[in-house]
């Protein structure tokens, strides 16, 4: 791959970027099987460990495969540094253990994944890491909770499960007026149809397992953004704490990237035809999906966004009845928490993915017993209709 990489467009840089073939001249990029690596002589070591030179250590923290993995995404985030992980959960704590410490403090969205929640609130509170939580629309509420130890504020844009959409640009100007960092969760958008960095963020968080990946094959994560940020604090904590990224999962979402660009315009356009669909349904009190001209911040998604994803959810009259009754009725949509697949995923977010939240950080999440997540895949949308449809009779 040419030196030259911002000369390429996105595409080319998803099936080209961070590629270095070896000395057999192969055409797919290869797996690094190995743990350790052999040295020319006992001064390369040295060098080598004492990061006087360049070159791989041990895969814990230097290996081919997941290089070339950080290279791509940073080069398709429009950033210097990328640093991947075991896991997405994974990357958002490296980040923050390698960029906090006790009495700093986190302004987050509440709209959050509920494992993030818990993650804040119960381990990095016992570390005396404060958080306060904010509506991810209001910038009155976010510049309310801001003091002066804190020292990043954290989103995902959009939300899940209610595809809320925020401001990264005034949010970044904000974080930038009070010495903070704007940190971005793009795991549903993928940088094929937001980049955030352009928009002002500093750092980009991935759960790779998601739509990088695109087939639900493998478990992993990314932090991305400045070399003197991401490239040294959370890589220092990567190579020390260890929750690295496997080889062969890097080389399952480096195929995943090849084809990211194509994945997310079908899955924009499958989940579109089917929020308007669902839109016209009488047991639909409401549907929550960026592209709808009905969603609160559909001008804000139109700027910022080129695609508006494949996530939607909407909420049922009737509550958690009428919810599992449609989801035990489909026969074709998979019933798993995961989403990212090119096979649509239905679940109950108040009893999976946010059942560890209180009634009360539920409620104020706007997460309703009668809503339900869909990530529309990659099948017929009429075949998706179909299957709804069962459960959409009274």
């Amino acid at each position: 791959m040419p030196n030259s990489e911002d000369d390429y467009k996105f595409d080319t840089l998803a099936v080209r970027a961070g590629q270095v073939r070896t000395a057999e001249g192969e055409h797919c990029e290869p797996v690094f099987t190995t743990s350790s690596y052999v040295f020319s002589s006992a001064a390369e070591a040295a060098a080598r460990f004492s990061d006087e030179q360049p070159g791989n250590i041990y895969s814990r923290f230097t290996n081919p495969t997941v290089r070339t993995f950080e290279q791509r995404l940073a080069a398709l985030e429009g950033a210097d540094s990328c640093v991947a992980t075991a896991s997405g959960m994974s990357a958002i704590l490296s980040t923050c253990l390698g960029l906090l410490g006790s009495g700093d403090h986190i302004v987050s969205s509440r709209s959050i994944f509920g494992s993030t929640t818990m993650l804040f609130t119960n381990f990095l509170e016992k570390l005396g890491i404060k958080t306060s939580f904010v509506k991810l629309t209001d910038m009155d509420d976010w510049a309310a909770a801001i003091r002066p130890e804190t020292r990043f504020l954290f989103l995902e844009t959009p939300s899940n499960p209610l595809t809320e959409i925020a401001d990264i640009g005034q949010l970044a100007e904000l974080a930038h007026q009070n010495d903070a960092l704007l940190i971005v969760d793009n795991c549903f958008c993928t940088p094929a149809l937001q980049q955030p960095i352009g928009l002002g963020a500093d750092i980009v968080i991935h759960s790779a397992t998601k739509f990088l990946d695109g087939q639900g094959r493998c478990v992993g994560g990314a932090v991305v953004g400045p070399g003197d940020i991401v490239g040294e604090k959370v890589f220092g904590f990567l190579r020390t704490a260890g929750p690295a990224m496997s080889p062969f999962n890097a080389w399952v979402f480096l195929k995943g990237l090849e084809t990211l660009s194509l994945r997310m315009k079908a899955h924009s356009e499958n989940a579109m035809a089917m929020a308007r669909w669902l839109e016209q349904q009488s047991m639909v009190k409401r549907v929550y999906y960026p592209g709808l001209e009905s969603h609160g911040q559909h001008e804000l998604a139109c700027r910022q966004q080129s695609g508006f994803g494949g996530l939607l959810s909407f909420e049922l009259n009737g509550g958690k009845e009428a919810g599992w009754k449609l989801i035990d009725a489909t026969r074709l949509i998979s019933i798993t928490a995961n989403l990212g697949d090119a096979k649509s995923t239905i679940t109950h977010p108040a009893s999976t993915t946010h059942n560890r939240l209180t009634p009360q950080q539920r409620e104020q999440a706007g997460i309703a017993d009668g809503l339900i997540r869909i990530a529309v895949g990659l099948e017929d949308v009429e075949d998706l209709k179909k299957d709804l449809s069962r459960g959409l009779v009274r």
